[in-house]
């Protein structure tokens, strides 16, 4: 019997990552294929969703030409695909609009402030789970094209999110998974559908909304008009697939109850596995279907990780970036090589991560970052370390609040641009006092992810327990004591520190709201 090969992409915000796996779980190849955002107004973010398809098409050819597989041997293909994108498609398939919004987008002020106003922000929560910025929900955004744009509104048959219009393309299907349905903002986590309550507050047609599916549902057949562009053979199973925060769990470990992932990359976010939603109305966790049938992600982010530790790059360590062209190495290992001069606690120095305002963990815009305790005696190497301190701490924050809701967390699987570096793993390590965990899968968390859905949508795997068995320990952290001792001192400072942070945010935000205008 010939070798079977699973076929998947990440549709991501900066671009599809293609890869494939044989059905033992080895991943054969990957290829990446980059598309613009564009900005056209404050507030607004969109793509051309047939950029997507382009990369779709240029990935897979990539990837072909790699692998030099038989495509006849493909058992399936299958999406993870960026959150909250709405675009408008007609009954035969023609996008009503060359760019639409993707998840960031917030134009849709007005009419989230008139629905949540109608039937309350906390009673939208508990339905739906939603907490991340309301405007950025897609039915808020609909509503937006309804109110500003009708007659492309009355035009659509269908409003698609991002993967669900390349399924379209594959397969000629209009459906959608209960993962991407979660950022609908009509989606009611506890009936698995959307909501009547919420679809008749926002006077939305329900008949417009792609129908639910499980994320192992398979749309469809690959038709021989993508086929020919993709130099793919026919009737290919498509799978499903799912939001990639949730395809990202899977790739990480995240496939039974209580297990805990942490995300570490430009943002950063704590993601719970669990059989039921971890509503929490202090932070208000972003709920959300996983892919896995009967279970849910609970996960809280802080805006600016990865970022916060970028900027210090950028405006701090110019010297290790032009050291690191000369050798040829990324200018990160020469940080962190400078870092580990720095003793725990930086010498005395904190950095809060707030570069972006405030997160679910600091719910309010005017908190901005900073470094707190500076002194002349301060090295290169304290800022570094302050800086990877101080996302952690934060982290620690959130971690908090899951181990007030009964999650153990003594094990914590970390995937990201942040996991690779030792010092770091250790400092998450010490200030959660919990083991981290590292992998084989890394990066290609999300695409794994998307990988199994389509093995166990057509039964090439049997579950998503194979993960575990593909899944190797590469390298892991353990606390140690007396550190750990002296990060939770250290935490309390941190606390307090973000509280006047914020008096401070909102004293600088009166000052320049008075002076507006002299």
């Amino acid at each position: 019997m010939s070798t079977k090969y699973i076929l998947a992409f990440d549709l991501g915000t900066g671009g599809n990552k293609a890869v494939l796996y044989n059905t033992e779980g080895t991943l054969l190849g990957k290829a990446f294929s980059p598309y613009e955002t564009k900005y056209p107004k404050q507030e607004w973010a969109e793509q051309d969703p047939m950029d997507w398809w382009k990369a779709i098409v240029i990935s897979t050819y990539k990837i072909l030409e790699q692998s030099k597989i038989n495509k006849k041997d493909i058992a399936c293909m299958s999406i993870s695909g960026q959150g909250i994108g709405v675009v408008p498609v007609d009954k035969q398939g023609k996008l009503l609009r060359d760019n639409t919004p993707i998840w960031s987008d917030s134009r849709a002020l007005v009419q989230t402030r008139k629905v949540l106003e109608a039937i309350g922000g906390m009673h939208w929560y508990n339905i739906t789970g939603a907490a991340l910025r309301p405007e950025n929900y897609a039915a808020f955004k609909i509503m937006w094209f309804r109110d500003n744009e009708p007659d492309m509104f009355n035009k659509t048959y269908k409003f698609l999110g991002t993967k669900d219009f390349i399924n379209m393309k594959l397969t000629g299907k209009y459906l959608t998974d209960y993962s991407d349905a979660s950022f609908s903002g009509l989606y009611d986590l506890i009936k698995w559908n959307y909501s009547p309550e919420l679809v008749k507050a926002t006077k939305l047609p329900v008949e417009k909304l792609p129908e639910l599916y499980p994320s192992t549902h398979v749309v469809g057949g690959l038709l021989p008009e993508a086929a020919e562009q993709l130099q793919l053979v026919k009737g290919i199973p498509v799978v499903l697939g799912g939001y990639d925060g949730s395809c990202t769990a899977v790739g990480a470990g995240n496939v039974t109850e209580d297990r805990v992932y942490n995300y570490v990359g430009s943002s950063s976010w704590i993601s719970v596995a669990s059989d039921k939603p971890l509503f929490e109305e202090k932070i208000k966790p972003y709920i959300y279907a996983h892919v896995i049938p009967e279970m849910y992600n609970s996960t809280v982010s802080i805006y600016s990780a990865g970022s916060s530790y970028q900027w210090v790059r950028n405006n701090i360590c110019s010297e290790e970036i032009l050291a690191g062209e000369i050798a040829e190495i990324d200018p990160y290992v020469i940080m962190e090589k400078k870092a580990i001069k720095s003793p725990v606690g930086s010498n005395k120095l904190l950095f809060n991560p707030s570069l972006m305002g405030g997160s679910t963990i600091h719910p309010s815009p005017f908190i901005k970052g900073a470094y707190i305790g500076l002194g002349l005696a301060h090295t290169k190497s304290d800022l570094i370390r302050a800086a990877m301190e101080g996302v952690a701490l934060d982290l620690r924050m959130v971690l908090d609040e899951f181990r007030s809701m009964g999650i153990k967390a003594n094990e914590i699987r970390i995937v990201g641009g942040g996991s690779k570096s030792s010092l770091w793993r250790q400092i998450f390590s010490d200030i959660y006092n919990s083991k981290i965990i590292r992998t084989n899968i890394g990066q290609e968390a999300a695409a794994l992810g998307a990988a199994a859905i389509g093995a166990v949508g057509v039964g090439v795997w049997k579950d998503f327990s194979i993960i575990d068995e593909i899944s190797e320990v590469v390298d892991y952290s353990d606390p140690e004591p007396e550190t750990v001792e002296k990060y939770d001192k250290l935490l309390a400072i941190h606390k307090f520190a973000v509280e006047k942070l914020l008096e401070i945010g909102k004293k600088m935000a009166e000052l320049y709201s008075n002076n507006r205008g002299r």
